[in-house]
């Protein structure tokens, strides 16, 4: 089963340091789901404000990491020809549940499905977890489009 690290990430998505947050992906089903991780670091550029006192990862960037842990996943199985010149966007957020705050220095997992595909709109659900322990859950859409 193939895994990605950070540079082959990188590869298939236009994200770059700081805001590239997944750093591998692995347990790849093509085009079906995937594991990600997140490093969460105390020196992580979104812990520095963000409650420097109680530090704690932000919500929207664990959304944030599932989008980018499903554009992966649908960029890595899809044919090059396809994905090349396009950008995957978030078009909406249905769910999203926050039922731990994600505190540094932690290994933020996340567990990715595709639910569904429908032309260039996906619809896709995730889990994240630290030490198996559920943080966060999300229901999500995206599509591809062409770079311009």
């Amino acid at each position: 089963m193939k895994s990605l690290n950070k540079t082959d990430i990188a590869n298939l998505l236009p994200h770059r340091e700081p805001m590239l947050l997944i750093n591998e992906l692995y347990d790849i089903v093509n085009l079906k789901s995937a594991t990600a991780t997140v490093d969460v670091k105390k020196n992580s550029f979104f812990v520095q404000g963000h409650f420097p006192e109680n530090p704690v990862m932000p919500g929207v960037l664990i959304v944030e990491s599932f989008g980018q842990a499903a554009a992966a996943l649908t960029a890595h199985g899809l044919d090059k020809s396809t994905y090349e010149n396009k950008l995957v966007f978030l078009m909406g957020v249905e769910k999203a549940r926050f039922r731990n705050p994600v505190i540094p220095d932690c290994k933020l997992l996340l567990k990715i499905e595709a639910i569904r595909s429908h032309g260039r709109v996906w619809k896709y659900k995730g889990e994240a977890f630290v030490d198996d322990v559920k943080m966060a859950d999300a229901i999500w859409s995206a599509t591809i489009v062409d770079k311009k």
